[in-house]
């Protein structure tokens, strides 16, 4: 199984659809697992509980498979690794994929995806990483 970890703007996003969506689905209907670290959990439920305009029963039912940890490995602790210079806040996805083998970080923002790839760790956005998917199956 693809190991992946999501950022929070595509959580966020994926309550309009589009890719953003269709990664979310890919992870709720166990295609491919979430990697997720104390740091990353603490972020999604965060943001999300700020946004007001968000459908409230998808919301729970993320929060709800957030907090139950189906299909995903999660870390307590993670490696201190310092590459994203103009947003280090962004740092932390790449510390929970290189701690829990993640092989894809999926993200729409611009200062991970200037890195492209971290180790074997490939940096994509959510286009991308659903062109990639489909050639795997």
């Amino acid at each position: 199984m693809t190991l992946v970890v999501i950022d929070t703007n595509v959580i966020i996003s994926s309550f309009h659809g589009g890719n953003p969506k269709a990664i979310v689905d890919l992870w709720r209907n166990e295609k491919i697992r979430l990697c997720l670290s104390k740091n990353i959990l603490n972020e999604y439920i965060e943001v999300l509980n700020r946004l007001e305009k968000l459908d409230r029963k998808e919301l729970n039912e993320l929060l709800i498979l957030f907090t139950t940890y189906r299909n995903m490995n999660f870390a307590n602790k993670t490696p201190s690794i310092k590459v994203v210079i103009n947003d280090p806040d962004d740092d932390k996805f790449i510390e929970c994929a290189v701690k829990l083998g993640a092989e894809y970080i999926i993200s729409g923002d611009k200062e991970l995806l200037h890195i492209e790839q971290f180790g074997n760790i490939k940096i994509v956005n959510p286009k991308q990483f659903l062109d990639i998917f489909e050639t795997k199956l």
